[in-house]
């Protein structure tokens, strides 16, 4: 059995091992939130078999054009060819019937890459765990830290949200009414510096014996030097009142944005060490091929992808699942 079917029968549980609801919940989520992806993508995959027969150099033409609309990139498909061609060489598929399959894990592969790959973030045992949220304005970071606060909650944490985006207008009410929904401690000041307002929020984070903190910061990238600095000044001031911390930095990117999402990514790179992506809005693009493209440009891992406006719409990301979601129709 290939690696596709063996991964249907996993995730629709089509043997003997029970399956919980949750996992059951997240199945579907992923594969409604990836629907527009995937009937764009997959509908065009299934016409160019049915178009050609025989794998031909037309077929990797028209191949080629497909994953680029779907927002998997240049650079990723380009080397994602040239595997699929050495597979086809090696294996001496001439059927393009036969090619879906390896179509299907060989993009796996490609994110993969013989990594370890986690989504797990690097929660403490003991102390607050300190997750610093960073992205542009307008990608959805601020209600990606609700959607986490509300995650932990459930899960019993004692959660803090500290306002560290002092200066745009709203940023620290907006941050508070969510607190407010979510049942969540909140810390922050209007027009102060960052870095003094997060010190004191993690301050009162320990006297509080908060589990989870979570930290919003400003979205500016036009001057990447002033927002280095800032970052830069923020990590010191966090790392002196909690050893090791930021124990996470994740960056929040819109995935309908698609290539210029890659160019966020790069530009935050060089600015401060981000740790994990959650990538936003997947539901309403079909260019989810971008999860593909971010780590193989980046590299550095999704940890989680939100599918929607609901609390319960923001998954922990899990690449099986997505390569599901994004395949299921085709065999």
């Amino acid at each position: 059995m290939g690696f596709f079917n063996k991964l249907k029968e996993k995730l629709t549980k089509k043997t003997d091992e029970p399956i919980t609801t949750e996992e059951k919940e997240s199945v579907a989520t992923y594969d409604k939130g990836l629907e527009k992806t995937r009937k764009e993508f997959v509908s065009k995959l299934n016409l160019l078999g049915i178009k050609y027969h025989k794998v031909s150099e037309e077929y990797f033409e028209e191949l080629e054009n497909i994953l680029i609309m779907a927002d998997i990139g240049v650079n990723t498909t380009f080397s994602f060819l040239d595997r699929l061609k050495d597979r086809v060489k090696k294996e001496k598929i001439t059927d393009t019937k036969f090619l879906n399959e390896v179509i299907v894990d060989e993009l796996f592969i490609i994110y993969v890459n013989n990594e370890s790959i986690s989504d797990k973030l690097n929660i403490q045992d003991n102390g607050p765990t300190v997750i610093l949220m960073v992205g542009v304005n307008g990608v959805g970071k601020t209600t990606t830290i609700a959607k986490l606060a509300h995650k932990y909650e459930r899960l019993n944490k004692k959660v803090m949200l500290i306002a560290g985006d002092t200066f745009r207008a709203g940023a620290v009410e907006q941050l508070r009414d969510w607190a407010k929904k979510t049942n969540t401690l909140f810390y922050g000041k209007d027009n102060m510096d960052p870095a003094s307002v997060i010190f004191d929020g993690l301050k009162e984070a320990k006297e509080q014996n908060v589990d989870i903190v979570l930290i919003d910061t400003a979205g500016r990238l036009q001057n990447k030097v002033n927002l280095m600095k800032e970052l830069e000044k923020i990590n010191k001031v966090i790392a002196r009142e909690i050893p090791n911390a930021p124990h996470e930095t994740l960056l929040v990117i819109d995935a309908a944005t698609g290539q210029n999402g890659i160019m966020q990514a790069k530009a935050f790179k060089e600015i401060t060490n981000i740790t994990g992506l959650v990538l936003t809005k997947m539901d309403g693009t079909a260019k989810g091929g971008i999860v593909l493209a971010i780590k193989e440009e980046v590299n550095i891992p999704v940890k989680f992808i939100g599918f929607g406006e609901k609390m319960t719409d923001l998954q922990n990301f899990d690449i099986e699942k997505y390569i599901y979601g994004l395949f299921k129709d085709m065999m």
